[in-house]
């Protein structure tokens, strides 16, 4: 069971700040354990320069990622999800699509550093706030024993991750 590969799809609104810098931190700490994906249920269209500079600064790939829908993820031809998780509380109370595979869901909310103010500076540092909030979260939960969890345990697992 160790050897299993967890598909997750981290959800926001828009799609181009929290949510991707979650599939860059997954995909590049859960290398060989984790496939992670993004999208949102009102995408954007485009992901935020400050996302993809962020993530670049801590040596993470930037390449391929795109501003896309959440329906993308729930149509027969897309991959079955272990996982999904909410990163900003507004896409927490829409309703989401029915997913297949039944993923275990959790919010892991925080503020959108895309709608912070002010200089250059400081929308950096949000941006990096987010990031370190977002890579501590998913170091939690690729510290858990999946494999040797019952469901339920690691249900509340993630959902305790949220409120780090």
């Amino acid at each position: 069971m160790q050897d299993k590969t967890y598909n997750v799809l981290f959800i926001c609104t828009g799609n181009s700040a929290r949510s991707v810098i979650a599939e860059g931190l997954m995909n590049e700490l859960g290398k060989g354990r984790f496939i992670a994906f993004s999208a949102g249920s009102h995408p954007k269209g485009s992901v935020h320069p400050l996302a993809l500079k962020t993530l670049a600064a801590h040596h993470i790939p930037t390449d391929g990622f795109r501003s896309k829908s959440w329906e993308e993820f729930a149509g027969p031809d897309a991959p079955g999800l272990h996982f999904v998780f909410t990163v900003c509380d507004q896409a927490a109370g829409e309703v989401c699509p029915v997913w297949p595979g039944q993923p275990m869901t959790a919010h892991w909310g925080m503020p959108d550093p895309a709608a912070v103010e002010g200089d250059e500076r400081a929308r950096e540092k949000a941006f990096l706030d987010a990031f370190i909030t977002m890579k501590r979260r998913i170091q939690l939960m690729l510290s858990l024993p999946l494999a040797s969890l019952d469901r339920m345990s690691i249900q509340k697992e993630i959902r305790d991750i949220g409120s780090h």
